[in-house]
C-alpha cells in the first residue's frame, strides 16, 4: 500500500512539473522552444565578448566555446531554478489555499521543470563536442550524480526563499542580486588560472565550484572529479545539509502560507 502511495506522489510530481514546463510557454508562437533559445543567445553573447572582444585563447587546449558551453551549462540551471522556484508559491497560490494540497511539492516540481531543459541542454552540448570531432566519453556518465548534487543543493535553497519570499516579497530582488554575484566569483566565463593563489585557494569552497568542475571534467579534461576525500564529503554534506534545513524551515512556514499570499 505504502509503495503505491508513494509511486501516485512520484506520478503526480512529474505530471505537475510537466505542466508547469508547459505552462511557462503556453500562448507563445515558438512554445517551449523558448527554454533552449534563451540559454543558446546567453552563449552567444558571452562567446561573443570574451573570443572575439577579448580574444580569449583555448583554455585545456580545448576551443574556447567548448570550455564555456561546460561550465554555462550547469550554471543555467542553478540559476533558472533558484530563481524560479522562489515565486512558485505565489504563482500557484490557489493552490497553497487548499487544505488537502501538499504544498511542498510546488518547489521541487520547479525544479524538476527546469531539469527538463537541462537534460535537453546536455544532448545539445554533446552534439557541439561531436561536431569539433570530440566523440562521447564513458566520463559522461559521472554527469547523473553532479545533477543530484544539484537537485539537492538548489532544493534546500529554493525551500529557504519560496518560504520567505510568501512573507516578504524583497525575497526575490536579493535572491537575483545573490545569483549574479555567485556566477561572477565562480569560474564560469573567466579562466581560474588568472586569479592569484590566494583566490585560487579559497574558490574550491564555493559548493557550485564542485559542479563547474564535475561538468568541465566529464566534457573537457575526460577524467572523474574527484576533489579528494575531505573536500567530496564538505560539498555532499553542505548540499545535504542545506536541503534538511530548507525543507524544515520550509514545513514549519507553512501552515501560515494561506494567510500571507
Amino acid at each position: 500500500m505504502r509503495k503505491n502511495t508513494i509511486r501516485y506522489k512520484l506520478w503526480f510530481l512529474w505530471q505537475f512539473a510537466r505542466d508547469d514546463f508547459k505552462g511557462k510557454y503556453v500562448g507563445s508562437v515558438l512554445g517551449s522552444v523558448w527554454a533552449l533559445v534563451q540559454p543558446m543567445i546567453t552563449i552567444l553573447l558571452y562567446y561573443f565578448v570574451f573570443q572575439l572582444g577579448f580574444r580569449s585563447t583555448p583554455v585545456e587546449d580545448m576551443p574556447f566555446i567548448l570550455w564555456l558551453v561546460a561550465g554555462l551549462i550547469p550554471w543555467f540551471y542553478i540559476s533558472d531554478a533558484v530563481q524560479g522556484a522562489t515565486s512558485c508559491l505565489a504563482e500557484y497560490s490557489y493552490l497553497v489555499k487548499k487544505v488537502v494540497f501538499p504544498v511542498e511539492i510546488l518547489p521541487l516540481a520547479r525544479l524538476i521543470s527546469v531539469g527538463i531543459v537541462q537534460i535537453a541542454l546536455l544532448i545539445f552540448t554533446v552534439v557541439l563536442f561531436i561536431l569539433f570531432g570530440y566523440t562521447p566519453s564513458i566520463y559522461y556518465l559521472q554527469i547523473p550524480l553532479f545533477m543530484i548534487y544539484m537537485l539537492l543543493f538548489t532544493a534546500g535553497i529554493v525551500y529557504l526563499t519560496s518560504a520567505m519570499y510568501a512573507y516578504f516579497k524583497d525575497t526575490i530582488q536579493v535572491v537575483s542580486i545573490i545569483v549574479q554575484i555567485v556566477f561572477w566569483l565562480t569560474p564560469f566565463v573567466w579562466d581560474q588560472k588568472m586569479m592569484p593563489e590566494s583566490v585560487s585557494a579559497v574558490l574550491p569552497f564555493n559548493p557550485v565550484y564542485y559542479i563547474l568542475n564535475g561538468y568541465r571534467s566529464a566534457f573537457i579534461f575526460g577524467t572523474v572529479y574527484m576533489p579528494g576525500v575531505k573536500m567530496t564529503v564538505y560539498y555532499w554534506a553542505v548540499a545535504v545539509v542545506l536541503c534538511l534545513i530548507g525543507y524544515r524551515f520550509f514545513a514549519k512556514c507553512r501552515k501560515h502560507f494561506a494567510d500571507v499570499l
